[in-house]
């Protein structure tokens, strides 16, 4: 049977580690750890770049206002396209406005209307074929004179210048001009009534006569130098 002391291993089985290998164990732990050193700081440097403009952002809004959400900030830019919206003024727009006339195909062909005017005050009348009215009632000078309130002293007058003017035609027309009548009244709508009734023609040439001229004679006087009236 074997002693105790046989069992037991002896110091001296036990190999010796040399001290340089300690010395460099103790080396290689001391690079690691200055190398972690500096990775650490590299780190914390580049992490420092990346939040060094977010927070002089933060540092440059005002104390009371917080962080600024994406919510916010479109919010605010609504307010601010609203306010001026209503704050501008808005002109209305001017529009300009145009007719177009159109021609009919076909043209239609116009028919006149003939004239309706009541006759005269001293005879009947006769449409013509552009509607006046002419005189078909008879009578003599001296009877129309008469009619028309002229005075007798003032018939010479009269005779010598509707002598002249028409011939004593009730129905006389200047064709160039259209003066109508025994005294050719121009235009022929002045007289009141029917510038073809002879009654209605003196009664509108005495009123001429007398507002131009003074008078009957005047009348005469100026158509004797001038051959008008």
């Amino acid at each position: 049977m074997n002693s105790r002391n046989d069992m037991t291993p002896h110091r001296n089985d036990v190999t010796p580690v040399p001290a340089s290998a300690t010395l460099s164990a103790r080396s290689g732990s001391r690079r690691r750890g200055v190398a972690g050193f500096f990775s650490a700081l590299a780190v914390v440097g580049f992490a420092a770049a990346m939040v060094a403009p977010t927070g002089v952002a933060l540092a440059q809004q005002p104390e009371s206002a917080g962080p600024e959400s994406a919510y916010s900030a479109a919010l605010a830019e609504t307010q601010n396209l609203t306010v001026t919206a209503e704050g501008a003024a808005i002109a209305p727009i001017q529009r300009g406005t145009f007719s177009v006339y159109v021609t009919p195909k076909p043209t239609p062909t116009p028919t006149p209307t003939p004239t309706t005017a009541s006759s005269g005050s001293s005879g009947s009348s006769k449409p013509g074929p552009s509607g006046p009215l002419f005189y078909t009632g008879g009578g003599a000078p001296a009877e129309w004179m008469a009619a028309a309130g002229i005075a007798e002293s003032d018939w010479g007058y009269v005779d010598y210048i509707v002598s002249r003017e028409s011939g004593w035609n009730p129905n006389a027309t200047n064709k160039s001009s259209g003066a109508c009548g025994l005294v050719q009244a121009l235009p022929c709508s002045k007289v009141p009534g029917n510038g073809y009734d002879p009654v209605d023609n003196l009664r509108w040439a005495t009123g001429y006569a007398t507002g131009r001229y003074g008078s009957w004679a005047g009348a005469h006087a100026f158509w004797t130098n001038n051959h008008w009236w």
